[in-house]
C-alpha cells in the first residue's frame, strides 16, 4: 500500500522480533506455520494479516478441495505433458492425502468436511465428448473416475439441462474457514490482525516488516498474499493477476445433490451444503474485462447469470430466495499453477501464490513444499517460480 505523511504509522513504538514473518492468514500462510512448526517447533512464528484471519480468498471460495488442477487433465497433458501433467495431480491428491493426515484425523476435526467426490456436468454434446476423453485418459493412468450419463446426473445431482458428466472420485468439500481454524489451532505463531505491511527495510542481516501497527524483526519474511501480491512486491505484477470471483447462497431446501459440481470446463461451481442451502459461484467470463484488480465487490450481471443458471439447470431452487452475495480477490497465476520461490532483489524473502482458483485443493501441500525449498531440499519444476 502507499502510505500518506500524515497516516504514517508509529509501528516503532511496538516492536516484535521473530525468526520468521508470514504475510497473510489465509490458507497458504497458516498453512506455511504449520509446516515450519513441524521443522522447527522453536521457530518464533509471527503472522501478519491486513484484516481479519481468512478474509482474503480463503474465507471467500466455495470450500471445494479438487484433487487436480484448473483444467481438465487432458488440456494439462497438451499444456504441460503427460508427465508433468500427473505430477501436479498426483500433488494435488498428496495435498487431500495431508490434510486429511495432519489436519483433519486429529483432535480437532473440521466437521463440514467431506468426501463424496466432485462431478464435471456437460451442457452440450461436444463438451460430453471431451469429459469422456478426459475420463478415459485419466483411468490410462489409475486415477479413479466415472463417466454419467443425462438419466444419471439427474437422479444423482437433481440437475436439469445436462447431457451427461464425469465425476473425480477423491474431491472433497469443507467450510474453509473451520477447515483454516483446525490448521491454525494446531500451529505455534503470534498472530496480528488490521496490519497491512507498508514496507520492508534491510538492517543488517535481519529484515524489518513494516505495519500501521507493529513493526516485526525477522530473518526470514514469506508473502502468502496470492492475489495480493502484486500490492506487497511489483516482481508478482506480470506473474500473479487479482481476478474477482463471485458467489451467491440461496436458502435451504431437503439435501438432494450427491456432491459439488462443476460446469461449463470449470468456470462455474455449485454444491449444496449440509444445511440445504445451495452454493453457486462463477461466470466471470462475462465480464473478464473488469474481473480483474482488489475490489471485493459483486455486480449486478454476474450475480443475475448466477441466479439464472439455478432457475434453468436447478428446479428444486426455483422458489427459495438469495441469502449471501459476496466476491473474492483470486490469485490467477500466468500458466494456471501455483509458485513457489524467493524474491530475486532478496533471498530473505521468500513467496507462495497464484493458486488460480484452486488453493484449498493445492496451498496445503505446496506449503510443505515451500518449506521444503526453504531448507535448501529439491523442488518439482512446475511449481518453482523460476519457470517464468
Amino acid at each position: 500500500m502507499s502510505v500518506s505523511y500524515w497516516l504514517q504509522n508509529s509501528s516503532a513504538d511496538r516492536r516484535v522480533t521473530a525468526d520468521v514473518c508470514i504475510v497473510g492468514a489465509g490458507i497458504m500462510g497458516l498453512s506455511t506455520a504449520y509446516w515450519l512448526n513441524q521443522e522447527d517447533p522453536n521457530l518464533k512464528v509471527v503472522v501478519l494479516e491486513k484484516g481479519q484471519m481468512g478474509t482474503g480468498a480463503t474465507g471467500r471460495n466455495a470450500g471445494f478441495i479438487t484433487c487436480g488442477s484448473v483444467e481438465h487433465f487432458n488440456r494439462m497433458v497438451t499444456k504441460h505433458g503427460e508427465k508433468t501433467a500427473l505430477e501436479i495431480w498426483q500433488f494435488a491428491e498428496h495435498n487431500m492425502a495431508l490434510l486429511k493426515s495432519e489436519i483433519l484425523s486429529k483432535n480437532v476435526p473440521v466437521t463440514s468436511f467431506q468426501q463424496r467426490g466432485a462431478f464435471s456436468l456437460a451442457a452440450s454434446q461436444s463438451e460430453y465428448d471431451e469429459l469422456k476423453q478426459v475420463s478415459r485418459l485419466m483411468a490410462s493412468h489409475s486415477i479413479p473416475v466415472e463417466e454419467l450419463d443425462e438419466a444419471a446426473v439427474r437422479a444423482r445431482l437433481g440437475a436439469e439441462g445436462f447431457v451427461g458428466g464425469i465425476k473425480y472420485l477423491r474431491d472433497g468439500e469443507a467450510n474453509p474457514i473451520e477447515l483454516l481454524r483446525s490448521i491454525g489451532s494446531q500451529s505455534s505463531f503470534q498472530l496480528y490482525e488490521n496490519c497491512e505491511v507498508q514496507g520492508v527495510d534491510v538492517e543488517g542481516g535481519d529484515r524489518i516488516v513494516r505495519t500501521n501497527d507493529v513493526e516485526v524483526t525477522c530473518t526470514l519474511v514469506i508473502y502468502c498474499c496470492n492475489g495480493y501480491s502484486a500490492a506487497v512486491d511489483n516482481y508478482f505484477e506480470d506473474k500473479v493477476y487479482p481476478t474477482r470471483g463471485q458467489v451467491m447462497v440461496l436458502e435451504p431446501v431437503a439435501p438432494f445433490m450427491e456432491g459439488p459440481c462443476y460446469a461449463n470446463f470449470y468456470l462455474d461451481y455449485f454444491r449444496q451444503l449440509q444445511d440445504g442451502s445451495l452454493l453457486i459461484g462463477g461466470f466471470r467470463q462475462l465480464e473478464s474485462d473488469t474481473e480483474k484488480g482488489f475490489s471485493d465487490h459483486t455486480t449486478e450481471k454476474i450475480q443475475e447469470a448466477l441466479h439464472s443458471f439455478v432457475r434453468q439447470h436447478l428446479p428444486q431452487y426455483q422458489k427459495a430466495k438469495v441469502s449471501h452475495r459476496w466476491a473474492g480477490v483470486m490469485g490467477f497465476s500466468s500458466d494456471g499453477e501455483p509458485m513457489i520461490g524467493s524474491l530475486p532483489t532478496d533471498s530473505q524473502i521468500y513467496f507462495g501464490a497464484g493458486f488460480t482458483g484452486h488453493g484449498i485443493g493445492m496451498a496445503f501441500h505446496t506449503a510443505k513444499t515451500l518449506v521444503d525449498l526453504i531448507f535448501d531440499r529439491p523442488i518439482p519444476d512446475w511449481l518453482s517460480a523460476k519457470r517464468f
